[in-house]
């Protein structure tokens, strides 16, 4: 961007040839010709390097007109003319200029920030969440800041923080396998930002929720497993602090005594989520004196550890050992042999809760609102849970 040696402005400046080699210019508001020095271009290189965000003022002061003139430009005022207002948003794209949102939301005390706390993105499960999560947020006029806590308490509870000090207007909130002290979710409501737990809840906390219908897939999974022929069957939960954890269970456990099969604490075992859990539960099972014929899985991640452990070991999938995981990762479609799981609608499940916390927003939540959403899963069967013999 090259300025007037004498005025110090922008938009009147046109090339004019070049003299000696070098480019000439012509101001128009000065009427006068230059050339940039060496020693100029090093300046202006610095100053370009140097320089500060361009405010109104910068746009004022290249035009020559009053900052209020300005701004009621970008903000198409009726009292401005057309010529002006052309010239404001032209200079307002040269200078690069972007409005100052944060001075904006300390007048208006709105933001139009969402804040998005999720525990991991190494599933698919909570990306796909988050996709659908904005898809309302953005036909609504938000935009999203999502943190990622790493399955860390201390992090989420950073990330907490964080979208406080950022003034967003409300949060959705899948918190961490460790999470069990829930004082900085608490912080939320004491500064008057709404919530909106999905998936991994807190149950301390009158706000609203979304889940699947964890204990009816549970059920499903292993009714399909019994049906399919397998008796001793076992499951791999998840961490006790989660609500979904125990629902899992107990579809599991109602199954098995609705077909009059006994719950033996001995199969019934749980990880944390992590790989290492989950392997570690795998052996578990595996290595008992007399080994399960079939699994429920807390989730796919699980379900596939447990696969490949069975595989090393030289036990036969479906045959020996039926499978069945949750969620419906798109993993489970390629593994050999491919995994009956129970899937969620995942996106669904983001747009249900941005949509909950827009409303509670704007103000649209009233008594007849439920507390919380449980969305249906449906069974997707493969091959990893039936039987060759079995029609």
């Amino acid at each position: 961007m090259i300025r007037c040696v004498k005025c110090n402005m922008v938009h009147a400046i046109s090339k004019s040839g070049k003299l000696r080699g070098k480019q000439r210019y012509y101001c128009k508001e000065c009427n006068i010709y230059f050339t940039i020095h060496d020693t100029d271009k090093k300046d202006l290189l610095d100053n370009n390097h140097k320089r500060h965000i361009a405010t109104i003022a910068d746009i004022a002061k290249a035009l020559n007109v009053s900052k209020s003139t300005v701004s009621r430009a970008l903000h198409e005022h009726s009292d401005i003319n057309e010529q002006t207002r052309r010239a404001v948003l032209q200079m307002a794209k040269e200078l690069d200029y972007q409005p100052n949102l944060l001075a904006k939301s300390l007048v208006q005390n709105k933001t139009n920030t969402i804040g998005i706390i999720v525990p991991e993105f190494l599933t698919y499960f909570f990306p796909t969440v988050i996709i659908g999560a904005q898809q309302i947020a953005s036909a609504a006029g938000y935009n999203v800041i999502i943190c990622q806590s790493q399955e860390s308490y201390e992090t989420e509870v950073s990330n907490a923080n964080v979208l406080i000090a950022n003034r967003v207007d409300g949060v959705l909130i899948s918190m961490t396998r460790e999470t069990k002290n829930f004082d900085h979710y608490k912080r939320f409501e004491r500064h008057g930002i709404p919530v909106v737990f999905f998936n991994r809840v807190c149950d301390e906390m009158n706000v609203p929720k979304v889940l699947v219908n964890d204990y009816n897939g549970a059920f499903k999974a292993t009714e399909h497993l019994i049906k399919s022929g397998y008796r001793r069957i076992a499951h791999i939960g998840g961490p006790a602090n989660l609500r979904l954890s125990h629902n899992r269970l107990n579809g599991y456990k109602d199954a098995l005594k609705k077909h009059k099969l006994p719950i033996l604490d001995e199969l019934i075992t749980s990880c944390d989520l992590s790989k290492q859990a989950a392997i570690k539960s795998a052996k578990q099972l595996l290595e008992l004196t007399t080994p399960p014929d079939a699994v429920f899985c807390v989730n796919d991640p699980a379900a596939i550890q447990l696969m490949l452990v069975a595989k090393n070991k030289g036990i036969d999938i479906p045959e020996d050992l039926g499978v069945v995981g949750f969620s419906n990762d798109p993993i489970a479609a390629i593994i050999e042999p491919a995994l009956t799981t129970v899937e969620q609608p995942v996106a669904e499940m983001g747009r249900k809760a941005m949509q909950l916390l827009i409303d509670k927003l704007n103000g649209h939540i009233g008594k007849s609102t439920p507390a919380y959403l449980s969305l249906n899963t449906k069974l997707v069967v493969r091959k990893s849970s039936v039987m060759n013999d079995i029609s």
